[in-house]
């Protein structure tokens, strides 16, 4: 498979270029966990992939639940469907915690006071209380335990990684905690075995095609973890090879192209984009690299990188900044503003456009 086919086949098989998904919540179960660093980004990039394609739409479905936030995979932020992330904490936090634990012996988190601290926060959240990092800081501050900065951040961390707490409903402007006993259901257990196969699946089906290194990356497992779970698919993934690479897939995934001609603005942390360091989007002549134009957002077009963008949300309007490259065509001009009015769409906002 050369490697435009898998560039296609990937925009569709994520949603960008085949028929959209009915909610953000089933964007997220496609994608099994979906990077979210930056709040208003990542609810761009599951509006791209599904029916709720504003950020009002997407934000009610997670503060609803229907999809939550919390660090799985990686020691960072990530959305992830409620029933898929007892079992995918079980099967990745423990490498996770390795790159933690020195993190913990700096700020004076032993497992003792690791304990205690964890008491203080179940107690505050109990009951279905949900509050931010801010509050949950004052509470171990009464304690007399570290309530604030860096250290507070991988404490949290260690607790979402140990799954006593995820993100609750965003309240104001900022993310909140709540207890994962009580936001929640219970789910079955899966052996190791188990977990590893689902979760290669899963990867293949929702990104593919994908090498292994792409998944062990992706979720913090060895190389020989990843195939392991791949051998326990028994040829329900297809294998091609990608610039001299292996990929699998899913076969019976759709990835038919099915909305046309689009341009997509990708987010800085967009599954599409970040998942494949090795097959990615090929650079058109000219584009800015990252350190002539530090901004690391991309615009796509025929499956080609053609610039970068940024924007500015303001109370009445959104100012979208792009950079392209000096040989990008009329027509791919054209779909690069229509790309951009369905981000102002997105935000409820009329739009601003500066082309740099």
């Amino acid at each position: 498979m050369d490697r435009q086919r898998a560039l296609r086949r990937r925009l569709a098989t994520q949603r960008l270029t085949s028929a959209p998904l009915p909610s953000a919540a089933d964007v997220v179960r496609l994608l099994t966990c979906v990077q979210s660093q930056e709040r208003d980004h990542s609810f761009f990039a599951l509006s791209q992939r599904s029916r709720a394609t504003t950020y009002a739409a997407v934000r009610a479905e997670h503060d609803a639940g229907a999809f939550v936030r919390t660090h799985i995979l990686r020691p960072t932020w990530h959305y992830v469907a409620p029933e898929d992330l007892r079992w995918i904490l079980a099967l990745t936090s423990p490498r996770v915690e390795q790159l933690e634990r020195p993190y913990l012996r700096k700020f004076g988190y032993d497992e003792q006071t690791i304990g205690r601290a964890f008491e203080v926060v179940s107690e505050a959240l109990s009951g279905r209380n949900v509050l931010t990092r801010k509050e949950i800081g004052a509470f171990l501050t009464r304690a007399g335990l570290l309530s604030s900065g860096e250290g507070l951040g991988h404490l949290l961390l260690l607790a979402e990684q140990r799954a006593l707490i995820c993100g609750g409903p965003v309240k104001g402007a900022q993310h909140t905690y709540g207890l994962v006993d009580e936001l929640v259901p219970a789910t079955p257990e899966r052996t190791r075995d188990e977990a590893l196969a689902e979760l290669a699946h899963r990867f293949f089906a929702g990104h593919g095609p994908a090498s292994v290194k792409d998944l062990s990356r992706w979720a913090s497992l060895t190389v020989a973890d990843v195939r392991r779970g791949l051998a326990a698919l028994d040829g329900r993934l297809d294998e091609v090879d990608v610039d001299g690479i292996p990929h699998w897939f899913d076969p019976s995934v759709p990835a038919r192209t099915t909305r046309g001609d689009a341009a997509h603005l990708l987010t800085t942390y967009d599954e599409v984009t970040l998942t494949y360091p090795a097959v990615g989007f090929p650079f058109a002549p000219g584009v800015p690299e990252p350190e002539e134009f530090p901004w690391y957002t991309a615009v796509v077009v025929d499956e080609t990188r053609v610039g970068t963008w940024r924007c500015t949300v303001g109370r009445d309007r959104v100012v979208v900044e792009t950079l392209l490259a000096p040989g990008t065509t009329p027509r791919q001009r054209a779909l690069v503003d229509d790309a951009v009015e369905r981000l102002g769409a997105f935000h409820g906002l009329p739009v601003e456009r500066v082309r740099a």
